[in-house]
């Protein structure tokens, strides 16, 4: 049981809004500008919470410098229960924007299921090669269900 101390200096129960909110903020401050990303593990984790909450699919990068160190974190596409529509085109133009050398790209799937589908390969590897064009590396695609799948994991990059 967590409890909050209000500003009266009275405790009440922790509900499940103030736990995601305080989690969010954990996570803002970990993917804060230059925090360096050092463990597939650390990244795979935070990503998990910053999709966790949504009910649709939601598609977002996390844009690095040369050391892999955090520019920014961009949600880009977000789509229904069962798809989003990603355009390679804006992904390359956010890419350019914070001047990313590499970026890990990540989307939740809702159903809880983390296998990439067909879609979801056939549109890393197209990202991959515009991406390439402008000499930004791809590091993983994460996909969030009830576990996290790292295509890097797998092979599949």
């Amino acid at each position: 049981m967590l409890f909050i101390q209000e500003t009266n200096n009275s405790y009440r129960m922790a509900d499940e809004h103030d736990v995601i909110s305080e989690a969010i903020k954990i996570y803002n401050r970990t993917f804060s500008r230059g925090e360096a990303l050092n463990s597939p593990d650390h990244a795979k984790d935070c990503i998990k919470l910053k999709l966790a909450p949504y009910e649709h699919e939601v598609f977002l990068c996390l844009f690095l410098d040369n050391q892999h160190r955090v520019i920014a974190c961009e949600e880009l596409f977000r789509g229904t229960i069962d798809g989003a529509s990603v355009y390679p085109r804006e992904v390359v133009k956010a890419a350019l924007r914070h001047n990313a050398a590499a970026l890990i790209m990540a989307h939740n799937h809702p159903s809880g299921i983390s296998e990439p589908s067909r879609a979801d390969r056939a549109i890393t590897a197209k990202l991959q090669e515009a991406l390439a064009l402008v000499d930004v590396r791809v590091l993983d695609h994460f996909i969030v269900g009830e576990t996290v799948h790292s295509f890097a994991e797998h092979g599949l990059l």
